[in-house]
């Protein structure tokens, strides 16, 4: 078992990760280590140089029946709506059982604060929708299904937000990707809960990472991300919400979109304060979640290549602007990519 300082216990024995993924759609107790990650990536999990301290080895992610009785207690009274829903977009193809990890950190919650979980499950064949939508459902969480979700101009794990915010039963929504990794959901859904009661229309935190590779160029890479979303926050006050981790108030949320505004999480801190809603940032360490950096290969070359994309992508994205006949509003998601 995992200890309470997320250590695994020397006597436990991990399961390959096929029994794994058997284990969580029976029912019976998946356990995720460090060290399986780590040989089921090939990546080892660094130390992000913007981050104290080494990422923790994901959580013991229970058994599903489990898990229900956790999230009913975090929902509460089901005719009353919650403080806030919880909407994560899935990725059939590659997050069905990752996102189990992050659904355990959020059922952790020990607050009196009541929250749902929207799960949008979505890229899959038509025909054979995963066992997920049902089984999940079964477990407490609210499952939406889309074969596919990708539309012309819109980043799809930013599409896919949509139709789970559309059917959330809270004024205010929160967001995560399916591979995060929260260290306190108390203290961070407490926080964002408390950001709404202030009158907030949108708030954020900080975001690091975990699955990095060792290597230089990589290091680099995420040296000036964080240099350049600090210089963008700080200096021209542009806020910098991403997907993995950010509240924002419903009703504005799909008001934006469907004014097309939106078409990338990045575009939804500009556009909220483009409309006059107040932004939060949060910087105690607590408040703090993590994404992987497992799709970062590495390289000086792709990183040259990465920055030039990165700031066209920027200077033609962030701007609040709707689109206009003939011309895309952004130009860069024209071709499905998964």
């Amino acid at each position: 078992m995992f200890r309470r300082d997320g250590r695994v216990q020397p006597s436990e024995r991990l399961k390959p990760p096929e029994a794994r993924a058997e284990a969580a759609y029976s029912g019976s107790d998946v356990l995720h280590s460090h060290d399986e990650h780590r040989r089921r990536s090939g990546q080892r999990a660094h130390r992000d140089i913007f981050t104290v301290g080494r990422m923790r080895p994901p959580v013991a992610t229970a058994g599903l029946e489990r898990r229900g009785a956790e999230l009913a207690r975090l929902r509460g009274d089901p005719s009353v709506p919650p403080d806030a829903s919880i909407v994560i977009p899935v990725n059939a193809q590659a997050d069905l059982v990752s996102v189990l990890d992050v659904i355990s950190e959020i059922a952790s919650y020990e607050g009196e604060r009541t929250f749902e979980v929207v799960v949008v499950i979505n890229n899959y064949p038509a025909d054979q929708p995963p066992k997920e939508l049902k089984t999940y459902a079964q477990a407490g969480m609210r499952t939406l299904g889309f074969p596919s979700l990708w539309r012309p101009g819109e980043v799809v794990s930013f599409t896919a937000r949509i139709p789970g915010s559309r059917e959330a039963a809270s004024g205010f929504l929160i967001h995560f990707d399916a591979d995060c990794r929260i260290g306190n959901s108390s203290a961070l859904l407490d926080w964002y809960v408390a950001q709404s009661e202030r009158g907030m229309q949108a708030a954020y935190s900080h975001v690091g990472y975990y699955d990095l590779r060792p290597v230089w160029s990589v290091r680099a890479r995420i040296a000036i991300h964080h240099a350049a979303r600090w210089f963008k926050r700080a200096v021209l006050r542009i806020p910098t919400i991403r997907g993995s981790n950010y509240a924002v108030e419903r009703a504005l949320f799909l008001s934006l979109y469907d004014r097309g505004l939106l078409t990338d999480d990045l575009n939804v801190g500009p556009a909220v304060k483009a409309s006059g809603g107040s932004i939060a940032y949060g910087r105690a360490r607590d408040l703090q979640v993590l994404t992987s950096g497992r799709r970062f290969r590495g390289g000086w070359l792709k990183l040259a290549r990465y920055l030039w994309y990165r700031t066209r992508y920027n200077i033609r994205v962030l701007p609040v602007r709707a689109s206009t006949p003939g011309k895309a509003r952004n130009p860069f998601h024209q071709k499905p990519l998964r």
